[in-house]
């Protein structure tokens, strides 16, 4: 499996984004979906993930109620759609995948996770 996030870019604190990740590769609703940040010298920091069949969301306490994941799994994409955004948001986007064993599984765990896309930076002005 392949992964390419996109969407990021720079926006005012109080902004929103949508950001997105195409997969390649077969089978893609045996993967549950994530995304995770990290901040120039800080370690990785999980943000949410969906299970394979979309039914089951999970977010980080940060992010909860901010951000929404969402998938389409005719095209093969994972969406975040993150708002109210702060500058401490400000990070490096990635999206990763995760085989499970039946499509309503989920992790939040990065050392789960199989694949993981090149990420996209997010930068968020003050």
């Amino acid at each position: 499996v392949q992964l390419q996030a996109s969407g990021g870019g720079v926006v005012q604190a109080g902004g929103s984004l949508r950001l997105s990740c195409a997969a390649s590769g077969r089978d893609f609703r045996i993967y549950a979906m994530g995304w995770f940040r990290q901040a120039l010298g800080k370690e990785r920091e999980f943000l949410s993930v969906i299970s394979g069949s979309g039914t089951s969301t999970y977010y980080a306490g940060s992010v909860k109620g901010r951000f929404t994941i969402s998938r389409d799994n005719a095209k093969n994409t994972v969406d975040l759609q993150v708002n109210s955004l702060k500058p401490e948001d400000t990070a490096v986007y990635y999206c990763a995948a995760a085989e499970g064993s039946h499509t309503n599984f989920y992790t939040s765990a990065a050392d789960e996770y199989d694949y993981w896309g090149k990420g996209t930076l997010v930068t968020v002005s003050s």
